[in-house]
């Protein structure tokens, strides 16, 4: 997956993927618990506000999502399909792949840098 391929400095890729795991688990548990909302803007993109950099540790929302549709929670599916829900439209996996994204928690979309 891309964000295990963003390695840190002398870092391997397994212990990238530890990263990342970790990084996803801590998405999945704020999603599910409430304090991480969930956005789809109005391309079908996807964002995760209320995260800090830190916690992020380099995991884009579009990579999260992605291991979230696989690992996550019942309760983070559902949190994910009622954002989907009020945005009226699901999430374009597509547009996604594409680069679609948001800095800022959803308020401002970005089409690949």
């Amino acid at each position: 997956m891309a964000c295990d391929t963003r390695l840190k400095p002398r870092q391997t890729i397994s212990e990238r993927a530890q990263e990342v795991r970790k990084a996803v688990e801590l998405f999945n548990k704020g999603i599910a618990s409430g304090r991480i909302k969930v956005t789809v803007g109005a391309k079908g993109g996807i964002a995760f506000a209320g995260l800090t950099n830190e916690e992020r540790d380099g995991v884009t929302d579009a990579c999260a999502y992605r291991r979230l549709m696989v690992t996550g929670s019942a309760l983070t599916k559902a949190a994910i399909a009622r954002a989907e829900q009020l945005a009226g439209r699901t999430v374009d996996r597509t547009a996604i792949a594409q680069g679609l994204h948001s800095h800022d928690g959803g308020r401002h979309w970005h089409d690949g840098h």
